[in-house]
């Protein structure tokens, strides 16, 4: 019986990470849009989306079908409980891949306008990204706080990219509906830097027991 559960939660950390590869591809592939005004990069973002969100789907039925169907241990119990969390947060980083995809759609970005910081602080949130997965498969306790820490660089990108934008705003030739959408770009990086965050903190307690901060 144990052996079955073992080979069921190796299952349900082999789909984690496939997961993870996927919410790694769509915001890996949506910076490269930003980036490029490249449409077909922005499509498969958002077909990535849709294979998130089956993913997401499958693994929170097998962990509900392993807290119903067995009884697990307290370590196991923080795997399935913890898996359960981290899905919604990945799931929530391909939600907002898309929507950083949808916005080059739009066409209000071009690859000529001045995108530096932006693409710096989206190359910082991917990093978090990938760490804060690495992290889990690794159960790696160091990683997962230095993801933690990271947000700080993220949030520093926020602040003077709104800042940027905002003295851009008074120029009568500026095109606000440009600056916005720069904007909402950035927001959704900063929000994919909390929902990495998430994940560094249910690795956390995953490995420990202890949940640190709070969860957004």
């Amino acid at each position: 019986m144990r052996n079955h559960f073992d080979e069921q939660l190796h299952d349900l950390n082999r789909n984690m990470i496939a997961m993870g590869s996927l919410c790694e591809k769509a915001i890996d592939t949506a910076i490269v849009a930003l980036a490029t005004g490249d449409m077909d990069k922005a499509k498969l973002v958002i077909d990535t989306g849709e294979e998130i969100d089956h993913k997401e789907r499958e693994i929170e039925d097998m962990c509900l079908k392993l807290l119903m169907q067995q009884q697990p241990v307290a370590k196991d119990l923080r795997t399935i409980s913890s898996a359960l969390k981290m899905v919604s947060d990945l799931e929530r980083i391909g939600d907002q891949s898309e929507d950083i995809a949808e916005i080059v759609t739009m066409q209000n970005i071009s690859s000529s306008d001045d995108t530096d910081e932006i693409l710096n602080m989206a190359k910082a949130a991917s990093g978090m990204v990938t760490d804060a997965i690495d992290a889990f498969v690794n159960r790696d306790l160091e990683k997962a706080k230095k993801v933690i820490a990271d947000d700080d660089t993220v949030d520093d990108y926020f602040d003077r990219i709104k800042k940027m934008l905002a003295g851009h705003i008074g120029h009568e030739e500026a095109d606000l509906e440009k600056l916005l959408d720069l904007l909402m770009v950035s927001k959704y990086l900063e929000r994919i830097g909390d929902h990495s965050v998430n994940i560094a903190q249910w690795v956390i307690f995953m490995i420990t027991g202890v949940l640190e901060g709070n969860t957004t």
